[in-house]
């Protein structure tokens, strides 16, 4: 049976693994970022901010939570105001306490979310981006040279594997015990090669990435990307994970 490596965090990866498995693929979980929450943020004037961008369930989870327990009354400025969410996951994680987000992107990522909002809607206007440690800064860039103000606000920080879980995951590289290497965004493809300590990989090894940004981070660090879904989400990235193996 051929082992995929899955690089999610491990609360994530549940699902993932089931869907694999449902295409006869074995699965190795290893977490190649640790999701935490930042402490001693505070929750910023919601009323002076017309848009609010989120991409991953993490920036809800943490955002949501404490937005919750501390300031109930706000979350009503974002069922009002204007809401992006990157991927449908996020835009329904969302939609559970009431927020409507913009149409969303065929291609489930950043750069793709930010090239079809028109320049309009951005200028003159001020946003909230909530971010994790290892964000790219692809929306405030876009933001900023389009003639708006973003503030970003880190809600959660990325932390490296342990040091076992390094070391199991190089010996079963070693022994070609793995098929595919897959990627769900371009933090867990740069944490994984760190922790390797090279981008060398055994020959035969696919890797796979979940979307375009993800795959550009992977070609950045010199790798070439052998498995892409049309479907930017767990059911099509599976699926084309066992196509290609």
């Amino acid at each position: 049976m051929k082992t995929v490596l899955v690089t999610r965090p491990k609360d994530q990866a549940a699902s993932f693994v089931r869907i694999l498995e449902g295409y006869g693929l074995n699965s190795v979980v290893f977490p190649t970022i640790e999701i935490r929450p930042v402490p001693g943020w505070t929750i910023p004037d919601l009323e002076t901010v017309d848009g609010f961008f989120f991409t991953s369930t993490n920036s809800i989870n943490f955002f949501l939570e404490k937005l919750m327990l501390e300031a109930p009354e706000k979350l009503k400025t974002l069922q009002e105001r204007k809401v992006w969410a990157v991927g449908k996951t996020t835009a329904q994680d969302l939609a559970k306490y009431g927020i409507v987000t913009q149409p969303i992107a065929k291609v489930a990522d950043a750069v793709t979310m930010m090239e079809e909002i028109g320049i309009e809607t951005i200028s003159g206007h001020t946003f909230l981006f909530l971010r994790g440690s290892l964000s790219l800064g692809t929306i405030p860039e876009v933001i900023k040279k389009r003639g708006g103000r973003c503030i970003e606000l880190t809600v959660y920080e990325n932390l490296p594997p342990s040091l076992e879980e390094i070391i199991k995951v190089k010996t079963l590289l070693e022994r070609g015990e793995l098929s595919c290497l897959s990627f769900t965004s371009p933090s867990t493809a740069i944490n994984f090669f760190e922790a390797m300590g090279t981008t060398a990989l055994p020959e035969g090894i696919k890797v796979a990435a979940i979307g375009t940004t993800t795959a550009k981070a992977l070609e950045k660090l010199g790798l070439d990307v052998d498995i892409i879904p049309e479907s930017f989400d767990a059911q099509g990235f599976a699926k084309a994970i066992a196509e290609g193996l």
